[in-house]
């Protein structure tokens, strides 16, 4: 069996990211100012490490902040990460998303010290900077390799500053899962390189 969709032009999958990831970061500043005029009751949302039924928290935990300069901080890196890794196709785009989201947030609760409560977009972030980093080289993309490098230029030192674990009240740990979850991602949801055999779909 075999594909007839026709494929997207490259201004439709612009358009597609670039709504996406508007409509994506406009969700995370409804949901804070819900969060707000609630008395942040969906801070309870976050994942507190090896507590049982915070496990149902694991995802819902990506789209929640503790205040609007939060949420304000992971916007701007979030619109153009994700912007970019969409670019690639919207639904491997959202399949990178969730490995990362679930990775990371399963890792959170693993191994972040006890009492702690953990939400936010920043492990999404690390992530899709690691999916961006690596992706290009892993699938021989001369343009992917490119973002990539331009990428690691502009958030490079933010990315390693986050990485530190003398920052108090910054989840060290779910950036650093976020980020090797990100380059996992590179790897286990690459394209076919045209030399690489295929399998062919009956």
């Amino acid at each position: 069996m075999t594909d007839t969709r026709p494929a997207w032009s490259r201004g439709e999958r612009v358009r597609a990211a670039a709504v996406l990831m508007a409509g994506w970061v406009a969700l995370l500043w409804v949901l804070e100012v819900v969060d707000v005029a609630t008395g942040h009751a969906l801070d309870g949302y976050g994942v507190v490490p090896r507590t049982p039924s915070e496990l149902v928290d694991v995802v819902p935990s990506a789209f929640i902040h503790f205040g609007f300069s939060h949420v304000a901080a992971n916007s701007v890196p979030l619109l153009v990460l994700g912007f970019l890794a969409a670019l690639g196709g919207i639904r491997r785009f959202l399949a990178v998303c969730a490995l990362i989201v679930v990775a990371d947030g399963l890792g959170v609760w693993l191994i972040s010290p006890a009492g702690t409560n953990t939400a936010g977009a920043s492990g999404l972030i690390f992530g899709l900077f690691g999916y961006l980093l690596v992706s290009g080289f892993v699938e021989r993309r001369p343009l992917g390799i490119v973002a990539g490098v331009l990428v690691a230029a502009v958030w490079g030192g933010s990315i390693l500053a986050g990485l530190a674990p003398t920052q108090s009240g910054v989840s060290w740990q779910g950036h650093l899962i976020g980020l090797a979850a990100g380059v996992a991602a590179a790897f286990l949801l690459r394209r076919r390189h045209p030399t690489e055999r295929s399998v062919p779909v009956l």
